[in-house]
């Protein structure tokens, strides 16, 4: 039996999620699915900003990433859920190898490419939207008038 629900996540990076969380919640109206929104404040007691406002802005996309895989994992854990479907699409694939090559990190890169990810301590990730660019889901929202 399948079981869908929606998680995002709310980073606290003010004017970032803003339009995504509305959008989210108009899904969860629209479909009658259940939604979960964990934010950093809730989960760490302190948001990118104030983070950004502490270490500068360099490497705070690093650090971010890092907190958002935690928080997903945690969000998956509290939602009793046992695969975590994510929206990746090509370009961030592509984006991602590219930020690998780029860093020397071999492994990450081997990782990064695979449409389901995961290990034992975590929740495993699916990538549905691997071999589909952006502009492709845009335009097929679009003209099946999703709300996006």
């Amino acid at each position: 039996r399948l079981e869908l629900f929606l998680l995002s996540i709310d980073e606290g990076i003010t004017g970032y999620r803003d339009d995504s969380l509305e959008t989210v919640k108009r899904n969860r109206d629209q479909y009658e699915l259940p939604l979960k929104i964990l934010s950093y404040q809730e989960l760490y007691g302190w948001t990118m900003d104030e983070i950004v406002s502490h270490i500068g802005r360099r490497n705070n996309c690093t650090f971010c990433g890092v907190f958002r895989r935690q928080a997903l994992d945690r969000g998956a854990a509290l939602l009793g859920v046992n695969k975590i479907v994510t929206g990746h699409n090509a370009d961030d694939i592509a984006e991602t190898v590219l930020l690998n090559i780029l860093r020397g990190d071999i492994p990450r890169l081997q990782r990064c490419t695979s449409i389901t990810t995961g290990n034992e301590e975590s929740v495993p990730r699916c990538k549905p939207f691997k071999y589909t660019y952006e502009k492709e889901i845009v335009m097929y929202a679009y003209f099946k008038k999703l709300d996006y």
